[in-house]
């Protein structure tokens, strides 16, 4: 029974990495153990320092975001305030929990004689309610800020080691010699940096603030580290920093629109998406599809030849220029809304309610089709994103 599992497992490994999906014809994995210059050739067993090195960027980032994001969102006038917590109700609590978070006029009515209590006041619960769920814009603040800090110095990072790399200006060296294309210290460093990140947002992913597209940038950063993974032990680490860089180029535009929006500088938030957008739709669907996917669909045909792993790494690359098409309308969506009515548009995937008499006066319907919060909110994410993988 043991030798059985054994050799079913022996089976299962040695299909996992055969050589005839991951190398060109008469290129084995022997051939790659050679040390090479630098570090060597990209190896499977690299990815495992990439865990330590994101648990170390998860510690790294909750000490920034104490002692550099919070006093910066405190000096901005981001007050560390408390929301109102609803007054215990199991009955309400029932409903809240197991029927709906924005109960209907007519069910309001119904719950208002149920407990013998105002509506106002059971529209004023509910409301309170899901505040509770929703943390507060210093928070959110912290989150982008580090989020900011890290985007831009890696993407400064990857704009001066590509600037000296043959295969920046010429995308055809991203194939020459390949797949004996041995590893530099800046290449490895970028890339497990870059990698590293995003295994730090899966981890943190379920404890930052929970938006409504949770599951969909849960999907993004798995496929974006897949992509990473792949591309790296695939040896196609030259034209991944492009991919890496080109889309660092946006995301961190992003971020300092965000910060901008929760500290109220409406202007420069205004001014940002602008720029963010224009550099969004210039990188993903211009220079991302006439650069990139150029070169790994025809030159890298032209120059190595297809094999079964160059297909699945274009395949994803053609998925990832699906989603920028539809980013890139969502964008200029809001961007669009934001002509018409003089500022950003918002989304409420994670705002907190305005709690004034005049809002106690409106109903759910009302909250849930027009009501946003003066705080701020969170556009789409572009990375695959960053927002995205959306988004970002």
């Amino acid at each position: 029974m043991a030798s059985a599992a054994a050799g079913a497992l022996g089976l299962l490994w040695g299909w996992l990495w055969s050589e005839r999906f991951w190398l060109p014809q008469n290129v084995s994995w022997a051939d790659l153990e050679g040390p090479g210059d630098g570090y060597g050739y990209p190896r499977a067993r690299h990815i495992l320092s990439v865990f330590p090195l994101a648990a170390g960027l998860f510690s790294v980032r909750l000490l920034f975001e104490r002692f550099i994001a919070k006093p910066c969102a405190l000096h901005v006038g981001i007050e560390d305030s408390d929301l109102h917590l609803a007054q215990p109700n199991a009955i309400l609590e029932k409903v809240f929990i197991s029927i709906t978070k924005y109960p209907d006029e007519k069910r309001l009515e119904g719950l208002s004689k149920q407990l013998d209590c105002d509506v106002r006041k059971i529209q004023r619960w509910f409301r309170h309610r899901r505040n509770q769920d929703k943390p507060p814009t210093l928070t959110k603040f912290c989150e982008s800020m580090w989020r900011f800090t890290f985007y831009l110095c890696v993407f400064c990072y990857g704009i001066r080691f590509l600037w000296s790399s043959p295969w920046f200006w010429d995308t055809r060296q991203c194939w020459h010699s390949y797949p004996y294309q041995p590893l530099t210290r800046e290449l490895y460093y970028y890339y497990i940096m870059e990698l590293a990140f995003y295994w730090s947002l899966m981890f943190s992913q379920f404890i930052d603030i929970k938006r409504k597209d949770f599951l969909i940038m849960f999907v993004h950063h798995l496929a974006t580290i897949g992509l990473i993974t792949f591309s790296y032990i695939n040896n196609m680490v030259r034209v991944g920093t492009l991919v890496l860089c080109l889309h660092d180029a946006s995301d961190f535009l992003l971020e300092a629109a965000k910060l901008a929006n929760y500290a109220k500088y409406q202007r420069l938030c205004d001014t940002l998406f602008v720029i963010f957008s224009a550099v969004f739709m210039v990188t993903r669907l211009g220079i991302y599809p006439f650069w990139i996917l150029n070169t790994t669909l025809f030159e890298s045909w032209e120059m190595i030849g297809p094999y079964p792993s160059w297909w699945l790494f274009n395949g994803l690359l053609l998925i990832l220029q699906v989603l920028h098409v539809i980013w890139s309308y969502l964008i200029a969506r809001i961007a669009f809304k934001a002509l018409i009515r003089g500022k950003v548009s918002k989304d409420d995937r994670s705002d907190v309610e305005s709690s004034s008499e005049e809002e106690d006066e409106t109903t759910c319907k009302k909250t849930l089709s027009g009501s946003s919060s003066s705080n701020g909110a969170n556009w789409v994410n572009g990375h695959m994103g960053r927002s995205y993988w959306a988004g970002e």
